[in-house]
């Protein structure tokens, strides 16, 4: 022990392998902002530089030494990016930084948190695991959808989740037909489609009665929304497929498309919806205690194997 009236030892300064460090969510929200005041206040005092969108504009009039960029840039700047606020946060910043390589980690301030699984009480103490490099690092798919018509292709875009058709302001059902790899699969009348990811599982294709896909399993889902025949059952396809959806010509109930539920165009009896795997991708980061399985217990409220009195033996 130190001799009673010594001075208490300098702390030791925790070593992020990360030197700047970019957030990500409606930081101009007085929910969301309180968390990312103490976030970034914490994360400022292990001397990591903060990037930020304009909507923290009132937290860097704050605390001060944070550069405000565009959304669009954020990725570009940053080393990592953590998201603040539900699994849509997590599913815009995912598209922003995929194409630049840059990881992403998310506190999870919404309902759900199946992508942002770290909780505020928690977020302190993750962080600081997770940007000094104790963590898990997982990479997920994406999708990538384009509608093609008459030669016309405005351009891709990616989702993390699910690429969904479905019908807007109609009763009827929507009449449609899908092919894979150039093979014709079926004729589809009902609400619309689900192409989902492993990651997207869990969301829309899940409540459609799709299967929950295990994140590292390389597949793609389709699954259709309210098929007017029982017949209609979802399809787990090969990771390569090439997905094309078609409207039956004299259908006239509109149908929109959109990703991560962002809508990204109509689709009309002369176009094609063309869905593939896309070639970014994005890495999460976890915390080193992750587990994928307690996290569906959780969330879906699944049995608890303490009434079995102990864990299988490990392999």
């Amino acid at each position: 022990m130190p001799p009673r009236g010594a001075p208490d030892p300098p702390a030791i300064l925790m070593e992020y392998k990360f030197e700047h460090v970019g957030f990500w969510g409606r930081l101009s929200d007085a929910k969301v902002a309180e968390t990312a005041s103490r976030v970034i206040s914490h994360v400022q005092s292990r001397n990591a530089r903060i990037v930020a969108p304009p909507s923290a504009e009132a937290i860097a009039r704050e605390l001060g030494n944070i550069q405000l960029v565009d959304e669009a840039e954020l990725a570009t700047h940053a080393d990592v990016i953590v998201a603040i606020g539900g699994d849509g946060t997590m599913l815009h910043a995912a598209r922003r930084v995929a194409l630049h390589d840059v990881p992403l980690l998310g506190i999870n301030l919404g309902k759900l948190g199946f992508l942002t699984d770290i909780l505020p009480e928690h977020a302190l103490d993750a962080i600081d695991s997770i940007l000094s490099g104790d963590h898990l690092a997982e990479e997920r798919r994406m999708l990538e959808a384009e509608i093609i018509e008459d030669g016309n292709r405005p351009g891709p875009v990616i989702a993390l989740n699910d690429v969904v058709l479905q019908k807007r302001g109609s009763s009827r059902i929507l009449d449609f037909a899908t092919w894979v790899d150039g093979s014709y699969v079926n004729t589809h009348g009902g609400d619309g489609l689900v192409v989902a990811t492993p990651t997207g599982s869990t969301a829309y294709a899940l409540s459609c009665g799709g299967p929950i896909i295990q994140p590292k399993l390389n597949a793609i889902v389709m699954v259709p929304i309210c098929p007017h025949t029982l017949s209609d059952r979802p399809l787990v396809l090969h990771p390569d497929s090439v997905v094309e959806v078609r409207l039956h010509p004299e259908t006239k109930v509109p149908a929109l498309v959109a990703c991560d539920g962002d809508e990204y165009g109509r689709l009309t009896p002369d176009g094609t919806l063309r869905i593939r795997a896309a070639d970014a991708r994005v890495t999460l980061l976890h915390p080193r205690d992750y587990n994928y399985y307690e996290l569906l217990r959780s969330k879906l409220a699944w049995g608890n194997a303490t009434r079995f009195g102990r864990s299988p033996p490990r392999r």
